[in-house]
């Protein structure tokens, strides 16, 4: 009795699946994240506030920048009116921000009010985790060009 085995259906999703441009396409991703991967890991061995540490920040701007100036993406069109319940969420959550490191600022002690920046700057001693930030916010500020 011979085994029958079923046709193969092919999913377009999948990028071995996929025509040839397809796959170029997750090949352009991957190469890109690979990149950005790679820059993160060396622009987390900068100190804080050097000027290798201007720089790292600078470059990521200023490439994502271009890209978004040669290739400029299809913008969202607006809304026809603005959501206040949810517009007033994050009004809130800003000015809670602003007032933390305001009062922060005019009080100057660390231990008795510390500020944000004082908050986080143990989480990113790991040079791992600063890696890994990194890569979040150059994948973040692209979203928000091409959004």
């Amino acid at each position: 009795m011979a085994l029958r085995v079923p046709p193969q259906r092919r999913n377009p999703d999948h990028p071995m699946d996929a025509e040839p441009g397809r796959a170029r396409h997750w090949a352009r991703i991957g190469l890109g994240f690979v990149a950005v991967a790679s820059y993160a890991w060396f622009a987390a061995f900068a100190r804080p506030f050097s000027g290798a540490a201007l720089i790292s920040v600078l470059i990521p701007g200023a490439v994502i920048g271009a890209l978004a100036y040669v290739w400029p993406p299809e913008r969202i069109p607006p809304p026809d009116k603005v959501d206040l319940t949810g517009m007033s969420f994050w009004v809130i959550a800003i000015a809670a921000l602003f007032e933390w490191e305001a009062s922060a600022f005019r009080d100057n002690t660390r231990t008795w009010h510390p500020s944000l920046t004082d908050l986080i700057n143990p989480l990113l001693s790991s040079h791992d985790v600063k890696s890994a930030a990194i890569v979040v916010w150059v994948m973040a500020g692209w979203g928000l060009v091409r959004r």
